[in-house]
């Protein structure tokens, strides 16, 4: 057995400076709203940053445990995340917020089960396309199980409704199944058929089909449907190249809607201007090229999927929520992974990171 390798230390190093700088722009972008609404400046900077701490905490944790550990708690994980699924929809249980059932209230804080479903999902896929991978071309043995399990978590997402969460372990998902051998021709066959399904989902809740039509045109009713992009664009406008300052913005205050959750890269872009916007978007390609290249490096299936998945969720993330408020994509109430305002996003992105650089460090490492 050759000796550990040291941990990925670049992906460290971003991981701490991401989630630092976001818990700086939470507080730049909530301070006004958070002292009118609680009476508080700091009261969503003190909740992230005891979140950040609980996070490193996690994430150091996660980092000098075995990942291999996880793999024996896959099927606990998952019924887990099931059951908190399903009890979130239950009336009087599941807290109901804008008429959506997505979190559950405990004492100081909240805990959205669809974040713990993705992980849940990643290390399921993880787990059993490594112990499968000679049954992958089949369609009963190797891809029907996984279509069973895809649906039943994407059915419990739409019930609250969560279309952005099901559509992002639905990405991942696919993205897994293709690397772990799945026939292409079974990936495009479920893909053609969701795309009716997908319709009807948007086309038949109102709300939805709104953001479509805002998306495709926002000025078209520029003071309701299509407000939030076009706030968005003027964050980024006003910052131009060098920004505003730290602190300096004024889309945050009251303009720009959800500036501490899915809308703080927009005060990024106005407050830090274009570099700043530029720097946060190379961060986020340089941690998911490193975490690929992790995948490649395990001494295992099972540490390559899962480091593929992992780097795949929080890629996606990032990618869906910047593309949002620049207009590329339909609004999603997705978070930015490490800087937007959230305990559960951010406590299991941190986790998923601490698992990746456990796996870099075995990279190399004689198979057990």
């Amino acid at each position: 057995m050759t000796m550990r390798r040291e941990f990925d230390t670049t992906i460290l190093l971003l991981a701490v400076v991401l989630t630092c700088f976001g818990v700086v722009m939470v507080y730049s972008s909530s301070s006004i709203m958070a002292a009118k609404r609680f009476g508080d400046d700091f009261f969503f900077l003190k909740r992230q940053g005891i979140f950040a701490v609980a996070g490193f905490a996690l994430m150091a944790a996660a980092m000098y445990i075995d990942y291999r550990f996880w793999r024996r708690l896959t099927v606990v994980v998952m019924t887990v995340a099931v059951i908190l699924l399903v009890v979130v929809l239950i009336p009087g249980v599941g807290a109901n917020v804008g008429g959506a059932s997505r979190w559950l209230r405990l004492p100081g804080f909240s805990v959205q089960p669809a974040e713990l479903a993705k992980l849940a999902m990643v290390f399921y896929l993880a787990h059993s396309l490594a112990r499968k991978k000679d049954k992958m071309k089949s369609f009963k043995l190797g891809f029907l199980p996984y279509m069973l399990v895809l649906g039943c978590l994407l059915g419990l997402l739409l019930l609250q409704p969560d279309l952005g969460s099901a559509m992002v372990i639905a990405g991942v998902s696919m993205a897994m199944l293709m690397v772990g051998g799945a026939r292409l021709s079974y990936l495009f066959s479920v893909a053609l058929l969701a795309l009716p399904v997908l319709y009807m989902a948007i086309m038949q809740v109102d709300y939805r089909r709104r953001r479509i039509l805002a998306f495709l045109d926002p000025w078209e009713d520029p003071y309701n449907t299509g407000f939030q992009i076009i706030q968005s664009w003027t964050a980024f406008g006003l910052g131009g190249v060098l920004g505003k300052g730290l602190g300096e913005g004024q889309q945050k205050l009251f303009y720009l809607p959800e500036a501490h959750t899915d809308f703080i890269f927009s005060v990024v872009g106005e407050e830090l201007g274009f570099i700043g916007v530029l720097i946060v978007a190379a961060m986020f390609l340089v941690l998911c090229l490193r975490g690929l290249r992790i995948a490649q490096q395990a001494s295992d299936d099972y540490g390559r999927h899962l480091a593929f998945g992992l780097t795949f969720l929080i890629g996606l993330g990032a990618f869906i929520n910047m593309g949002v408020v620049l207009g590329l994509l339909p609004t999603k109430g997705l978070a930015l992974p490490l800087l937007s305002y959230g305990g559960t996003s951010l406590l299991t992105t941190l986790f998923a990171i601490g698992v990746l650089l456990n796996i870099s460090r075995q990279s190399g490492e004689a198979k057990p």
